[in-house]
């Protein structure tokens, strides 16, 4: 069983910068692989970004890539989501998600409660 408990969003404007942390309970944190998602007003959810259990293999969806970078602290037990130059439509719900999948086949089995991020045009 692991909890997730995510932080670090808000209002910011376009061009700007937010770092998400999701911290994490329990003692088995390296073996997860973790993930980013969100979900939009009125859209369904959608992956952002994956990260391995080491932390060597990263996966970004199109429109994040080179502007978002997710991070892992296997010592600290978190998962970080660096989001710069950040545009309207990144506005959404963020939630952080742990998996027993392989990064490029990430199947959360585990939810946070969710982030809310507004970019201001």
């Amino acid at each position: 069983q692991v909890q997730l408990v995510e932080s670090g969003g808000g209002l910011v404007q376009a061009g700007g910068s937010l770092r998400l942390s999701c911290a994490a309970s329990g003692r088995t944190f390296s073996s997860y692989t973790m993930g980013w998602f969100r979900q939009g007003p009125g859209k369904e959810r959608e992956i952002v970004a994956t990260i391995s259990w080491s932390g060597g293999g990263t996966y970004y969806r199109e429109s994040v890539k080179g502007r978002f970078t997710i991070s892992r602290d296997n010592a600290k037990n978190t998962v970080y989501l660096q989001m710069n130059n950040l545009r309207p439509e990144d506005t959404a719900v963020y939630y952080c998600a742990a998996s027993n999948q392989a990064y490029v086949r990430f199947a959360p089995a585990y939810w946070g409660q969710g982030t809310q991020v507004t970019v201001s045009s």
